[in-house]
């Protein structure tokens, strides 16, 4: 049975890489520091199903700290999901954190996969290194991020790059591209966009809703990262993550309040956000050609699984009647 630790495992990509790994007979060691970024209680939560299981082990430690050498004795491969998410919120003093979770806590695994023999390092980048440059999204020049974490990011891709052509580690890096799907953290766009429109509240746009995301489905996302553990890839690979039909915001609010049956929501527009872009849109030829993977799922059907989840999640706070949840729209 093959062995996987995965670091971040209680978040939203990595409760549900958890939940497919167990699903094809793989034994998983999840590690999980249960930061404050949001509530850990929701993080516990993504898990709950989890930790009954007898081939999931959870390990509640910090990257940082904690001896990783020991966390992967028997080790076949890593997925290393772990770090400290956020564009706007990586300015100022606060990258410091961003330097520590996402670079430092990487080198740390690093340095121990390869001190223990790890077959396979699969490292959770994002499309943020790219910038919003035209020339990185069309041509995939060098990339340029517009934010500290988008730094951060690209520094621990660029070092698992390194430890695997001086070291002979075999990895590959994902550039996730704006992952949406049931536990998406509360920080991001369709979550907030669905609890105000659950709320009968405006939504918050920073912007005028012209940005255009990659918005890519939680179960495709883990399906790639999947196959990324036995794939037969080149040296420090990396391949773009996204669905390649990319979608105005605006586009997206439509599509919630036609799923939910409702009037046009009120829209309060804010300002951008530093570090935000106009544009994201991955490269899908790379994975599609070196893991047969492409998007298999629809914004429309996405959204649909992730309202519902919206939904039941009320149901055990005092909302029992369904009926009093607005509908969705197959």
């Amino acid at each position: 049975m093959p062995h996987v630790l995965v670091t971040g495992a209680a978040g939203f990509i990595g409760s549900h890489v958890c939940e497919a790994l167990l699903g094809r007979g793989y034994a998983i060691r999840g590690m999980d520091a249960f930061t404050t970024f949001y509530d850990p209680s929701r993080k516990h939560q993504n898990i709950a199903g989890l930790v009954t299981d007898p081939c999931f082990e959870l390990v509640a430690d910090d990257l940082l700290t904690a001896d990783l050498h020991a966390a992967l004795q028997g080790v076949d491969a890593i997925v290393h999901l772990a770090g400290e998410p956020g564009v706007s919120t990586s300015w100022g003093p606060s990258f410091a954190r961003y330097v520590d979770r996402n670079v430092m806590a990487t080198q740390r695994l690093l340095e121990a996969a390869c001190d223990t023999g790890v077959d396979r390092f699969v490292y959770a980048s994002s499309s943020s290194v790219y910038g919003g440059e035209a020339d990185a999204l069309s041509a995939r020049g060098e990339p340029r991020p517009f934010s500290p974490y988008g730094v951060s990011k690209l520094a621990a891709e660029t070092l698992v790059g390194a430890y695997a052509l001086s070291h002979g580690l075999s990895t590959v890096s994902l550039r996730y591209f704006s992952v949406y799907g049931p536990r998406q953290r509360p920080d991001m766009a369709a979550h907030r966009f669905i609890e105000s429109l659950l709320d009968g509240r405006p939504l918050t746009v920073f912007g005028d809703g012209s940005q255009v995301r990659d918005f890519t489905y939680v179960a495709d996302v883990v399906e790639a990262t999947i196959r990324a553990l036995s794939a037969d890839l080149p040296p420090a690979a990396v391949l773009d993550v996204a669905s390649g039909r990319p979608t105005a915001v605006s586009a997206l609010i439509a599509q919630l309040n036609d799923l939910m049956g409702v009037e046009p929501a009120a829209v309060q527009q804010c300002d951008e956000r530093r570090g935000d872009v106009p544009r994201t849109e991955g490269n899908v030829l790379t994975a599609r050609e070196h893991l047969a993977w492409s998007a298999a799922t629809d914004l429309r059907t996405g959204l649909t699984r992730q309202l519902e989840w919206h939904a039941a999640l009320r149901v055990p706070a005092g909302l029992h009647d369904r009926s009093l949840l607005p509908s969705v729209g197959g």
